[in-house]
């Protein structure tokens, strides 16, 4: 079966609502999924100079607002894909390629990158990024040569992004270098924006209360924004780690203890904000006292998540103004408050296009 033909028995049977844009998206990620039929490029030969290049695109880039439906898309591609195929977090899988770089510079391997990609092209005829964007240097400098190994083997790449291929690593640091991928990516893949209308993850939230008194149970709000799925995620700052274990397509699922009872900073909410696009936050508790650094903490949290757009889902010990009603910080407290507040409005983050 065809994608289109994947997609109509889904919309059929209930479990997908048809929707125009969505299918236009299908012709693309159709065309990638045919060239993938077609015999890999044969290796360099003894006496030929480079090997020759694969034929029709590369991949395909589908990017667009927040809920649109872009990862579902990729998801049925992957599934249907007629080679072997993995599905990743974008920043997943570059935290994997730079482990895999330290391993090799740790054996003496003078290009790192050479034997990451390698064994990557080994077991790979096709890659599904969920979520591409850059927003860290060391990123910014390595994937345009990971890239250009991965299309010489004859590896596609089918990723979903927020951000037109232009706006990637946007304002970051030496982005004159960066440029030659944007324009290798536009060169190589199909870029197709998708422009649904409806955001259908806030769909699946509606009206519905996102702040819950008491430790209110979220498993149920969960499994209808994910599926029931994860895949996790791994965060890298300075040198530590952040695991989530509940990740999936841009949601994720952490308790208070998780986030804010450990020495987490700043940089560390940023990393959570930018790649996460709904946040169900647990067990927050009422906070004295004794808790000022894990308040602290909680503020800058919220801070992040705000300023990010994220859409927050939380269960709660105490409305927003009571969460913390002495203490150090707390007349800081009170902009949080308000924030938490704002942040349960049905609109907010609708318009999210980071």
């Amino acid at each position: 079966m065809k994608l289109h033909e994947i997609y109509a028995a889904r919309v059929a049977e209930g479990t997908l609502t048809a929707d125009p844009a969505q299918e236009a998206a299908l012709a693309p990620l159709e065309e990638v999924r045919q060239a993938l039929t077609a015999a890999p490029p044969k290796k360099r030969g003894l006496f030929s100079r480079k090997a020759p290049a694969p034929e029709g695109p590369m991949g395909c880039y589908l990017w667009g607002g927040v809920g649109r439906g872009k990862s579902m898309l990729m998801d049925l591609f992957h599934e249907a894909a007629p080679v072997p195929s993995r599905r990743v977090h974008f920043h997943a899988f570059m935290q994997e390629v730079h482990d895999g770089m330290h391993a090799a510079r740790k054996r003496g391997v003078e290009d790192a990158l050479t034997p990451v990609a390698d064994a990557i092209i080994e077991g790979t005829r096709v890659l599904c990024f969920d979520e591409m964007q850059i927003t860290d240097i060391t990123d910014a400098m390595i994937v345009g040569r990971l890239f250009e190994k991965l299309f010489a083997a004859g590896v596609r790449v089918v990723t979903t992004s927020n951000r037109v291929p232009d706006d990637l690593y946007k304002d970051g640091l030496n982005r004159a270098l960066f440029l030659p991928f944007i324009a290798l990516l536009k060169e190589r893949m199909i870029v197709h924006e998708l422009v649904a209308a409806r955001d259908y993850r806030q769909d699946r939230l509606g009206d519905e209360q996102v702040y819950f008194l008491g430790g209110g149970d979220l498993d149920e709000i969960w499994r209808r924004l994910t599926d029931g799925r994860s895949e996790g995620l791994t965060l890298k700052v300075k040198g530590r780690e952040l695991r989530l274990d509940d990740f999936q397509s841009g949601v994720a699922r952490a308790s208070f203890d998780r986030l804010c009872g450990r020495s987490l900073g700043a940089g560390d909410y940023l990393a959570l904000a930018q790649s996460v696009r709904v946040l169900l936050l647990t067990d927050v508790p009422r906070l004295g006292r004794a808790q000022n650094n894990e308040a602290k903490r909680f503020v800058t949290l919220i801070d992040a998540l705000y300023e990010a757009k994220v859409r927050l889902i939380v269960s709660a010990a105490a409305e927003p103004e009571a969460l913390y009603e002495a203490g150090e910080g707390r007349f800081e407290f009170d902009r949080t408050a308000s924030r938490l507040r704002e942040m349960q409005a049905a609109d907010w983050a609708r318009d999210r296009a980071a």
